[in-house]
């Protein structure tokens, strides 16, 4: 959601920055539905006026015994009152028009988001770790010999169709350790308030972190009107959703390990082989609620708390920045975090985290007081998953895989399993 005032005051900064996302000028579209909502809201408030004063006059009319003048004023007056009934009803109409309009524009980029289409225009900020050299051809996760007995496609296939698997024994349980580890760093060592939150939510808040009205078809929504999350994103924006709250409680940062659900909707054909993409996973997800001034910095903090359980777990990583073309639809800025896949050789997307300035909270009409007084102002909110679990896992089996079918599992994740070092060929953890 945007500021009409910024528009009303910058109109071409306004269509610039969303060039810079491929769209073209839409101000004039939206200035002239503004000046009509504003006139008839001017009119709306004008006929309101001269029927109050006719009422009045009617009144004094009748206290005067002056028919002829009371008939004329109250005539005056139903033809006021329904003047202006027609006048708000074309006013809300054309608010209803504004609001639609610039709920489907995305938000922002930064002026230090870089210029480009699609994701050849994303820039790399950083690489952590070095791929290891294999002394055999590494497989992707699900064609590792010690994986295979813990992950079934085909039962999960007969239960509920493509794109989701069942886990089983030590692969179950190697899953469970990643998102327990990945809560209890984030708890304990950055700072984040650990929050368990219902997946299913009214479509206000889908709307509030804008998932809808856009993007309907990419979700699930239940026979009552639910939603499924596709994120905890949803959930843990939403709790300050309608709140005006004290700048003294900010930053609030949240944390939420979710099954999360999502139809991949357009991305038929990709990555249909493995759990890299599936329509019900699990993320341990990062949402922070800050004071404006603090949210670019936020995000620099949101995205080193990525980065640091990726390399507890000694998985090389790369860090990019979403250039305009391939940023989120919330976003002001995006860094994604990539984690070295030897299976596929290649980087795969693990983590992204985004500042949307005050563009969800404007949705959410969430604000906070600020310090020493002064009119309540939007918050500023970010999001960043910390990290995706089910990807995880695989960057974890494929990394540590070795020759003879086994898999050496990271340090960090030894007390999760009671100090077992090794998943063996046959599946079992040694």
């Amino acid at each position: 959601m945007h500021d009409i005032r910024a528009i009303r005051e910058t109109p071409d900064a306004f269509d610039a920055a969303l060039a810079r996302r491929g769209l073209a000028p839409v101000s004039p579209q939206i200035l002239a539905l503004d000046e009509a909502r504003r006139t008839r809201i001017h009119a709306a408030e004008s006929a309101q006026a001269d029927q109050n004063r006719a009422s009045k006059e009617a009144g004094a009319a009748k206290g005067r015994g002056d028919e002829a003048e009371f008939e004329r004023l109250r005539t005056l007056v139903s033809a006021k009152k329904e003047e202006m009934a027609a006048m708000q009803a074309e006013a809300k109409a054309l608010d209803t028009q504004l609001t639609d309009l610039l709920m489907a524009l995305p938000n922002l980029p930064f002026d230090d988001v870089p210029d480009g289409t699609d994701e050849s225009g994303n820039v790399e900020l950083r690489r952590w770790g070095t791929p290891a050299s294999f002394d055999f051809t590494p497989k992707e996760h699900y064609d590792i010999t010690g994986v295979q007995p813990g992950m079934d496609f085909e039962t999960a296939a007969k239960l509920s169709g493509a794109r989701f698997v069942v886990l089983s024994g030590s692969i179950a349980r190697l899953h469970r350790a990643l998102a327990q580890f990945m809560l209890d760093t984030h708890i304990e060592e950055n700072g984040l308030q650990e929050t368990w939150t219902p997946v299913l939510v009214r479509p206000e808040m889908m709307l509030g972190t804008g998932q809808l009205p856009k993007f309907g078809e990419d979700s699930y929504e239940t026979t009552n009107g639910w939603w499924l999350v596709p994120t905890a994103e949803v959930t843990l924006t939403n709790i300050v959703h309608g709140e005006t709250v004290d700048a003294a409680t900010l930053p609030r940062r949240y944390v939420a390990h979710t099954q999360c659900f999502r139809s991949e909707a357009g991305s038929a054909g990709r990555d249909t082989a493995g759990m890299l993409r599936q329509h019900q996973f699990e993320k341990v997800e990062m949402v922070s609620i800050t004071h404006p001034d603090e949210s670019r910095a936020e995000l620099d903090r949101m995205t080193a708390c990525a980065q640091s359980i990726l390399e507890r777990l000694g998985l090389p990583y790369r860090t990019i920045v979403l250039c305009t073309g391939d940023m989120g639809f919330g976003a002001r800025r995006t860094h994604d975090i990539e984690v070295w896949l030897p299976g596929q050789n290649t980087y795969r997307e693990i983590s992204s985290v985004s500042v949307c300035g005050d563009f969800q909270a404007r949705r959410m009409n969430a604000r906070f007081k600020p310090q020493g007084g002064g009119k309540p102002e939007f918050l500023h909110t970010l999001n960043g998953s910390g990290l995706a679990v089910g990807r995880c896992l695989i960057a974890v089996l494929e990394n540590g895989q070795q020759a003879d079918g086994t898999v050496r599992i990271p340090d960090a994740l030894h007390p999760y399993l009671r100090g077992k070092t090794i998943l063996k060929a046959d599946g079992s953890l040694g």
